[in-house]
């Protein structure tokens, strides 16, 4: 008879050591050392006296700038962008509706106003004047009523001239505005498609209108989507401020700097000084952006589930129905 005896390993028979070597990125060490050497460069480059530091930093203080920055930049900013961003979720809504008119009539404000440049617009609006000295409100076509029923005079409340508005902060506001709600009508629309269909289906089966559902479970939840894009049409309409010169409107911040800079001649100094307040903003804006992003991308992406909690039903779609034992 043959004795099988189970063998172990002695220490003998463990491998040895591993003797592990680092992989070698020789492309990010000489890609490091280009990069030091770029921006030894411009650190140098910040010292030539052409940028006259003390003139710079001089002329971002000067009262009319600051009153340029706070009333042609971010006013305007601000303005034109809520006016964008409610006018571009209404025609989003009107896009995806299934009334032909309504869809038809948003996709021709999108193509329009996309297709202009802002310059552009903004050089029309300014001279309005033009074409429109005078928009009146009241009943449309009332000279045909007025001239049939035999009336003298005409059907309209009140009425203003449109020269207000080609050199003031509210033709900055409604150039850039309309022009920001055709982009931002793409943006909520892709937000809204990015929603799956049967969040609003279940909506509707808890007995909400289409409305309810669009503003309560559709909305919220294409903000995800909808936050980045804003955030960098925000940035972008802040610097866009600059060109409310084709108004023109000279209470706007790279306006009175350029003055300044044309009345001294040293137009590259104001050129940095309008730089560095751009700059300024921007960083300040990207923080917001960062937050919100944050803040509306909660709970996406991540592993954990949520426990159901006792005496709720899931639907398919992810909301939950309280139930009674």
């Amino acid at each position: 008879m043959t004795d099988h005896t189970a063998s172990t390993p002695g220490t003998g028979d463990r491998p040895g050591a591993i003797d592990a070597v680092p992989v070698r990125h020789p492309g990010r060490i000489v890609a490091i050392v280009v990069i030091a050497i770029l921006a030894a460069m411009f650190v140098h480059l910040l010292t030539n006296p052409a940028f006259r530091w003390h003139f710079v930093f001089q002329a971002m203080i000067q009262q009319p700038v600051i009153n340029g920055l706070v009333r042609g930049t971010i006013v305007v900013t601000v303005g034109a962008m809520l006016m964008g961003i409610v006018l571009g979720v209404i025609l989003a809504v009107m896009r995806l509706s299934p009334n032909k008119i309504l869809s038809w009539t948003a996709w021709t404000f999108t193509w329009f106003f996309r297709a202009i440049p802002r310059y552009v617009l903004l050089f029309i609006i300014g001279n309005l004047a033009i074409l429109l000295p005078r928009i009146e409100i009241g009943i449309p076509f009332d000279w045909v009523a007025t001239d049939l029923l035999g009336i003298n005079g005409d059907a309209r409340i009140f009425g203003f001239g449109t020269t207000v508005i080609g050199a003031t902060v509210v033709g900055g506001i409604l150039g850039l505005g309309l022009s920001e709600a055709a982009y931002m009508a793409e943006i909520a629309r892709a937000g809204i498609m990015s929603v799956d269909k049967g969040q609003n289906e279940a909506a509707e089966a808890l007995g909400m209108s289409r409305g309810k559902a669009m503003r309560r479970v559709v909305l919220p939840q294409a903000m995800r989507v909808i936050v980045p894009p804003t955030g960098n049409e925000t940035i972008a309409m802040l610097k866009d401020t600059s060109l409310l010169i084709a108004l023109p409107l000279n209470a706007e911040l790279f306006f009175q700097l350029r003055s300044i800079g044309s009345r001294t001649f040293q137009v590259f100094p104001v050129a940095v000084a309008a730089t560095l307040w751009y700059l300024i903003m921007c960083s300040v804006l990207m923080v917001g952006q960062y937050f919100l992003e944050r803040r509306f991308g909660r709970g996406f992406g991540t592993s954990s589930k949520a426990k159901a909690q006792p005496g709720t039903v899931p639907t398919a779609a992810g909301l939950t129905v309280t139930g009674n034992k």
